[in-house]
């Protein structure tokens, strides 16, 4: 048995003290993501009324090569907030490591939406409604040890969100729409740490295309009335392209976009 007040309460003092628990499915064999995500809403309603300002959402485990890795065999989302968001200046950004547990690097595709997300699989009538599009990492990082837990658990605790750092946007409109929408299946990403090639990967590991990942939160969405659908405004990162990869202090990581166009990031820990 579980109770949704009890576990909001225990993942926020884990996040807030920087400290790992137990998985909850450890106990509760009957915990599943539909409780997940009413533990991820009690865990809203909580950061609102703390003030936290909601910047938007993260599509998390929608690169299909890594769920036998983790062992999550969907993707799940969670709430990106304004202090968990930085933007970097020509591609360069710096993020102090101090909170985070066990954290790790994700190189991902990131969207400003200009308006609400449409139920259609046509990427070109999706990017419609984007404002822009950019490169993202996000620092995901995991309180649970050693990065062992099933889907309920990584959908209660925040989605496992620890950070956003977004890239120099590039404004999306009719003239690129086409173009990026075309792009977005098969660039190839490069990630590295200093000048060793950590991963690569490509667009398509992200439920196809990254804007099909938009479409899917959207549809997600739509089956859970008790969060707000996507709106205009809203900062939406899409998933990893390649692995997620351990982070630590004094390592510089930097990403390369190729044939999508993006200018890349570099990212160094403190």
């Amino acid at each position: 048995m579980f109770a949704v007040d009890e576990l909001a309460s225990r993942l926020i003092a884990a996040y807030d003290g920087a400290c790992t628990v137990a998985p909850i499915t450890d106990e509760a064999v009957d915990f599943d993501v539909a409780a997940a995500y009413d533990v991820l809403f009690e865990i809203e309603c909580r950061r609102l009324a703390q003030g936290w300002m909601p910047a938007g959402r993260k599509i998390g485990f929608t690169n299909r090569t890594i769920w036998p890795r983790y062992g999550v065999y969907e993707p799940m989302w969670a709430h990106i907030w304004t202090h968990t968001v930085h933007h970097a200046r020509d591609g360069q950004a710096t993020l102090a490591l101090d909170g985070f547990v066990q954290p790790r690097i994700e190189p991902e595709v990131v969207f400003r939406l200009r308006g609400p997300v449409p139920i259609t699989d046509d990427a070109e009538e999706i990017l419609r409604h984007v404002e822009w599009i950019a490169a993202g990492f996000e620092i995901v990082q995991s309180h649970f040890p050693d990065w062992k837990f099933k889907a309920p658990d990584c959908t209660a605790a925040f989605g496992l969100h620890g950070a956003l750092i977004v890239g120099t946007p590039v404004p999306v409109n009719p003239a690129n729409g086409p173009a990026l929408a075309a792009a977005l299946p098969s660039f190839a990403l490069t990630l590295r740490n200093g000048d060793t090639m950590a991963d690569r990967g490509i667009g398509g590991h992200v439920l196809d295309s990254p804007a099909l990942a938009l479409v899917h939160l959207a549809r997600v969405l739509a089956g859970q009335p008790q969060f707000k659908p996507l709106a205009a405004g809203e900062i939406i990162t899409t998933g990893t392209i390649t692995d997620a990869w351990p982070v630590a202090r004094g390592e510089t990581w930097s990403s390369d976009y190729g044939a999508l166009g993006l200018q890349g990031l570099r990212l160094r820990f403190l």
